[in-house]
């Protein structure tokens, strides 16, 4: 596991994110040579460019990092490994009450929580799948590797694939104790031994993996991920940069500072204070992420390329600048614990009351996990603050 990390975030992902980001530029580049050569609009050009290409091509030039990740988890599958590390893990669980089915589809929670959400449907004892369909958005999906990559990238640029595991293991961890909480105070489970075999055939060995279906799994994923990046990141990033560039009364902003999305962030951005990121534009980065978990980078992208008339562009802001007016390292940590915890997506809240078949489950889930978050970010940032202080 450690070493798919390592090619994901430190080896093989970013030399070929870096391949992918400058296409991506260049073939932006070209858009909009083309749309001033047909004679568009400043505020059509900027949709187009500052807010379309940016939020979607932000988000498309991880998707190397995550075909890696795709590949390397498809063909720990293939050998049967995360078979047997499902069962391990049923064992190590089974005296805390956690049933040892419901690490499947925590596992596949790393790839998406949606068809990991529709996996744990299939578990038939009631109360196991609803403890299972509580813990797997704590599971970090992988829409939430743009953002990872994004901060690391400025934050942790030489340890960016052991924050990015640490992140993981913190989610497994907070996870573990929502399980307890949740067989001791929520819905105490009776797990029977023939429980273990609901999800496939008992593991007996290692299997030689078959890199062509390991190359098509991946491929299957990257297909997924580019679709949803031009459906509901496309219809993000257009909401984006219309709130970013327009104001109260629907008329252009001056600046970001004016818009409609500065107004709702200023009214979240108290919450997150404590949590060392009580600026606008990262309270603002939160509320799209409720959409999808890519539309925070969306978000922080579109904001620093800046709209028609805006300060930030007029200053020649660009990401990691803006990125370092708002967070410290340790804020920053706190800001990705906060994105690993807070509320899933809108996709998965469907998926989950359709699961569940009950609303207020997605609910009290919604309003858990980021109760959980909160605390998590808090104690994060306020520690880091407490060790840097004491270190420096």
């Amino acid at each position: 596991m450690l070493l798919t990390f390592y090619l994901t975030f430190a080896a093989a992902g970013p030399v070929l994110g870096q391949i992918t980001s400058r296409g991506i530029a260049w073939w932006t580049d070209i858009l909009e040579e083309l749309l001033i050569f047909l004679g568009a609009s400043d505020a059509m050009r900027s949709l187009i460019i500052d807010g379309i290409c940016a939020g979607v091509g932000s988000v498309l030039s991880f998707i190397p990092s995550i075909g890696v990740l795709f590949f390397c988890l498809s063909m720990l599958e293939e050998t049967g490994y995360l078979d047997m590390l499902s069962r391990i893990m049923g064992r190590v669980l089974r005296p805390l009450g956690i049933p040892g089915q419901i690490t499947v589809p925590l596992i596949m929670g790393f790839g998406c929580s949606v068809p990991a959400i529709l996996a744990a449907d299939e578990i038939r004892d009631e109360r196991s799948k609803k403890m299972a369909l509580s813990l797997i958005p704590f599971m970090s999906c992988s829409a939430k590797l743009p953002l990872y990559g994004m901060m690391t990238s400025v934050f942790f640029p030489d340890n960016a694939g052991l924050v990015t595991c640490s992140l993981y293991i913190i989610g497994i961890f907070i996870a573990m104790i929502a399980a307890v909480l949740w067989e001791k105070f929520i819905s105490p489970l009776t797990v029977s031994s023939s429980s273990e075999r609901l999800f496939g055939p008992q593991f007996y060995g290692f299997r030689r993996p078959h890199i062509s279906k390991a190359a098509s799994c991946m491929w299957e994923n990257i297909c997924g991920f580019f679709r949803k990046a031009f459906t509901v990141i496309l219809v993000a990033s257009v909401i984006i940069w219309f709130l970013e560039n327009y104001s109260k009364g629907l008329v252009p902003a001056g600046s970001p500072d004016e818009s409609l999305l500065a107004d709702a962030g200023r009214l979240a951005a108290p919450f997150f204070a404590p949590l060392g990121f009580g600026d606008w534009r990262a309270a603002s980065a939160l509320i799209t992420g409720l959409s999808a978990k890519e539309a925070v980078v969306s978000t922080l992208t579109v904001l620093a390329e800046g709209g028609p008339g805006s300060t930030s562009a007029a200053s020649g802001l660009t990401l990691p600048v803006m990125l370092a007016q708002i967070f410290t390292p340790v804020s920053a940590f706190s800001f990705l614990v906060f994105c690993l915890l807070y509320a899933p997506c809108a996709a998965s809240m469907a998926a989950m009351a359709k699961a569940s078949g009950s609303i207020r489950h997605a609910v009290f889930t919604f309003v858990f996990q980021t109760a959980a978050a909160w605390l998590a970010a808090f104690i994060t940032y306020n520690t880091g603050q407490i060790l840097n202080n004491f270190i420096y």
